[in-house]
């Protein structure tokens, strides 16, 4: 905070005393979040000299807001209009980029102005440039004002914000502090009343000069020493640097500013300057209040893996002895990667992935080594529930402190049947479990299982539901289409005589199937019918050909793609070959729409998943075709188009995937789902009896039909495209929206 920083007694700073003007400049950017300064001669150089201190001001998401003259460097002037006439977005900085940033800034050469065009694109810096409107003269202003949130520490100058006017000339600054006297409260808020108005362009006594139009200094052009301040060069620059910072105070000023910096680098934090949202505080405050267990029923999208790192923060925050400790359970080795990357943009330094793609056990054996020598240690572990339940695994989780934070991913994977058989056994007292739908569909003991371990029931520790995630901007909006498929002659034959055989098991009574080997073989041989239809090819490539054709490309678009294998000349099943994939089908018909679109798959046999999704943010790749892999977890960066092939009975996974879908990006507004919809038409084949059995089996299809119509933007295009079968079963989307909902 500003109030922290030892200023001089008298509040003035002169070249060549104990108190130089540039250390007021570190040490305030050191601690403040705004600056605004009122100039008259500007040069980048000065932000290059102050690069400590700006790369932490940026870290707090800072920012910097210029008002100048209206002559500037050709280097400055290109930097500036490059930044005002690009659209990238705001960015948020991780340790890693600080540094980076650091670097960047400190450089002045091609990356220092690339930076600098950056910043400004990214609103971190807004350049104004200003002349008196009677168009003599020029701005010649020299003041500013720190500001961290809460105080301000205003400061009027004999120096240009220049590096020679930091550096080199013989200069004099006071300062006024919004803590020290009534005064000095009037004195800064005169100052930013006068400042606010120039800056929002209602003066009178200024004419607003666009950047293009600014003059540039040329050397040798110009009579005036200030203007050659502007004309810096990279070895100038270097040498002043040098000098300066020999300078015995100043070097203390830099060396407290590296310092800090280090520290400020070395320490866990929320990973973007903006801080946790409300919802992921209140998150971990109920967590706490229930005992520091519980479950987040979060909505695929909203950041479950945020929400729960930040708990880990807070409580390392809370830590006297400033330790972390966690272990992380997923499902794949891909989210292990990817926890991996969330952990350390929280700056969570010491992470041991375990699975069986690691080399993990000699990382275990030195940590628990020094734990039992009393050295405290850090950790974060990030482990796959494969290897959770194996001995080797439990042999060092048995060891770990009690008040380590255990948080499962996907949590509803922690009732299953091995990991099942650990959690009695589990000694770690706070609990977290992650999951966009906790409740295990088809599994009600084990769903209880998991409310158990949890002490959580619904609605549980804390819910975020995808409703209100859309509602509010968390994530995006979306069209939703769904489409009938048909069956195929000999598909629909195969269907009937498999209905034929469960209808002798069918329950009436109860309108459901029986439970029984024989009822789950037949399922499972029907849902096989319904999976490989093959008229979902055709239609697949027809809905993405129509939007090629309307938008010209295929970027950010992906497909669930059927699974299972494809039949050999339409009767033999052959599983092992791989070019017979139905993935292959549909990645070779996708690309034949045109030699212009690239395809990629994502399958559990793709080894480069990093940069598969690298290329598919980017826009190199411009079609992902994918089973299963992506239903949990796994962050699709830009997917603005999806189509669903699969057809899936499961509440959990249409939910996933559509959360894939729906998360938000700063270039997109609003997704489109397709959705490819079975329901074979047996009017004429079925007696009263079966007709209750399809009637259950169709109103289970739209179930999943319901779960996205009702949250799109477009329902009433569903309610058309389905109203004939709506009718001809006897059912009516409104009413099982309602049911989902009374669930």
């Amino acid at each position: 905070m500003l109030r922290d920083i030892t200023y001089p007694p008298s509040g003035e700073y002169r070249t060549g005393s104990d108190w130089e003007p540039i250390m007021l400049h570190m040490d305030a950017l050191l601690e403040s979040n705004k600056l605004d300064l009122l100039l008259g001669y500007f040069s980048s150089s000065a932000i290059s000299v102050l690069s400590l201190g700006f790369a932490k001001f940026l870290s707090h998401n800072g920012q910097v807001r210029i008002i100048v003259n209206n002559i500037l460097s050709e280097k400055d002037k290109e930097a500036i209009l490059k930044g005002q006439t690009t659209s990238e977005t705001a960015y948020n900085f991780t340790s890693d980029e600080i540094k980076r940033l650091k670097v960047s800034l400190d450089e002045y050469g091609r990356h220092f102005f690339e930076c600098l065009a950056w910043l400004i694109s990214s609103k971190k810096i807004i350049i104004k440039s200003i002349k008196p409107k009677a168009d003599r003269g020029i701005s010649h202003y020299k003041s500013g004002i720190f500001s961290d949130g809460t105080n301000q520490v205003k400061f009027k100058s004999s120096c240009n914000f220049t590096a020679s006017g930091l550096l080199e000339n013989l200069e004099e600054l006071s300062i006024r502090c919004s803590w020290e006297s009534q005064g000095d409260i009037h004195a800064i808020n005169d100052y930013q009343l006068y400042f606010e108005n120039i800056f929002a362009e209602r003066a009178d006594f200024v004419e607003y000069v666009p950047i293009e139009e600014v003059e540039v200094a040329i050397r040798n052009e110009f009579g005036s020493k200030d203007l050659h301040e502007l004309l810096i060069q990279e070895e100038q620059l270097s040498r002043k640097k040098r000098d300066k910072a020999d300078k015995a105070n100043v070097k203390k000023a830099f060396e407290r500013a590296n310092a800090t910096l280090e520290k400020f680098l070395s320490e866990p934090r929320f990973p973007y300057p903006s801080g946790a949202r409300d919802y992921q505080f209140d998150a971990y405050q109920n967590w706490v209040g229930n005992g520091y267990k519980g479950i987040f029923a979060m909505a695929t999208g909203t950041g479950k893996t945020i929400t729960s790192l930040n708990c880990v923060l807070k409580e390392y925050q809370k830590n006297p002895e400033k330790i972390y400790r966690a272990v992380i359970l997923v499902p794949t080795i891909s989210l292990v990667e990817q926890w991996v990357k969330e952990a350390h943009s929280f700056n969570f330094n010491v992470v041991i992935q375990v699975s069986s793609k690691n080399e993990w056990k000699p990382e275990m054996d030195n940590m628990l080594t020094a734990m039992r020598f009393g050295v405290n240690q850090s950790f974060v572990i990030i482990c796959t529930y494969t290897t959770f339940y194996r001995e080797h695994f439990q042999a060092y989780f048995r060891r770990l402190p009690s008040d380590t934070i255990l948080i499962a991913d996907e949590g509803h994977n922690i009732a299953s049947p091995k990991v099942l058989e650990k959690l009695p056994d589990v000694h770690l007292v706070k609990l977290i479990g992650l999951s966009a739908t906790p409740k295990r569909i088809y599994d009600p003991e084990g769903t209880t299982a998991m409310e158990r371990f949890f002490h959580d029931r619904e609605p549980y520790t804390y819910s975020f539901s995808m409703e209100r995630a859309i509602e509010e901007g968390v994530l995006c909006k979306y069209r939703y289409f769904p489409h009938l498929v048909s069956l195929t002659q000999t598909e629909l034959d195969e269907y009937i005589e498999i209905s034929k055989k469960l209808a002798k098991l069918y329950d009436f009574d109860r309108n459901d199937t029986k439970k029984s080997d024989a009822t789950e073989k037949l399922l499972l041989a029907r849902k096989r019918v319904i999976q490989k239809a093959v008229n979902k090819l055709a239609l697949t490539q027809s809905i993405l050909g129509e939007h090629f054709a309307e938008y010209g490309n295929l970027k950010y678009s992906f497909v669930y793609v059927p699974e299972g294998f494809a039949a050999n000349d339409g009767e033999i099943l052959v599983e092992n070959t791989e070019d017979l994939r139905l993935i292959n089908q549909y990645t070779q018909a996708i690309g034949g729409i045109s030699p212009k679109i690239l395809v990629g798959q994502f399958t559990g046999a793709t080894t480069d998943r990093g940069e598969i999704l690298r290329q598919f943010q980017s826009g190199e790749l411009h079609v992902l075709a994918s089973m299963k892999c992506l239903d949990e977890g796994v962050d699709i960066p830009r997917a603005e188009l999806a189509v669903f092939c699969s057809s899936t009975g499961n509440p959990r996974q249409f939910i996933q995937r559509r959360g894939r879908v729906l998360r938000n990006h700063a270039d997109k507004h609003l997704a489109t789902i397709h959705d490819l919809v079975v329901a074979p038409d047996l009017m004429g084949t079925v007696n009263e009896e079966t007709f209750k059995m399809e009637r259950n089996l169709v109103k289970k299809e739209l179930e999943r039909v319901a779960y996205f119509a009702f949250m799109s933007i477009n329902q009433h295009f569903t309610l058309k495209a389905l109203e004939e079968l709506s009718t001809a079963y006897e059912l009516n989307l409104f009413t099982i929206h309602q049911e989902l909902l009374a669930q």
